[in-house]
């Protein structure tokens, strides 16, 4: 499947992906509910502030798509919606749950290390460690009807490449695709470089639990 996802359109389709995972009971979700999501200040990247007239216009491109269906409840007058963007009966792109939760979060947050991938989907499935997410990584980029992932170009300083979707076009920072190297095995230019990074992912995953944890308590 060949697609151009724009910004707001990828935060709907991601928004969509999440609810359906994390609050089943809730979804599909109402055009009031999906603004709310797609505006969610935890887990979104960057954070938008978007109005139901532009999400109910993104969801209009997304239904000529066939990406989005209406459904509504029997007795209910309020119109829900939700993705078909993948794993549907009939449908092209069928992922594994690991996979889906990764594609998920690419999508909500943008390019991210298979370290942050690892501790941002856990509310949508389980990694025993950061080499299980690169492996399934591999498998997003070496699929036959893909590649669905790329890996970019490693930043200076970093310990880890950041991986990007490729549902919004191609990624100009993407590099050759090729065995995905483990964090552990590459090796550092500078020890105190690797600490520094290392706290910063720390303080990164507090800052998130934090957010999490005032959306519960709010």
């Amino acid at each position: 499947m060949e697609l151009n996802l724009t910004l707001y359109q990828a935060r709907v389709i991601g928004a969509l992906i999440e609810k359906e995972i994390t609050t089943p009971d809730q979804y599909p979700l109402s055009l009031n509910a999906l603004t709310l999501a797609c505006n969610q200040k935890s887990n979104r990247d960057p954070v938008l502030e978007l109005d139901e007239t532009s999400v109910q216009q993104t969801l209009d491109e997304l239904a000529r798509l066939r990406l989005v269906k209406e459904e509504s409840g029997f007795g209910s007058r309020v119109v829900k919606y939700k993705h078909r963007f993948c794993n549907t009966e009939f449908g092209e792109l069928q992922f594994s749950e690991q996979e889906l939760g990764i594609i998920c979060v690419l999508l909500l947050r943008g390019p991210q290390t298979p370290g942050e991938l690892r501790t941002r989907t856990n509310r949508l499935c389980s990694f025993n460690d950061v080499q299980q997410v690169e492996r399934v990584l591999q498998k997003l980029m070496e699929r036959d009807n893909g590649p669905f992932v790329v890996r970019l170009a490693r930043e200076p300083g970093k310990r880890e490449s950041r991986y990007a979707h490729l549902f919004s076009g191609e990624v100009t920072e993407a590099v050759a695709t090729g065995p995905v190297a483990s964090a552990a095995a590459e090796p550092a230019d500078d020890r105190l470089t690797e600490l520094e990074q290392e706290v910063a992912s720390l303080k990164a995953e507090v800052a998130e639990l934090r957010e999490l944890l005032e959306d519960l308590t709010s």
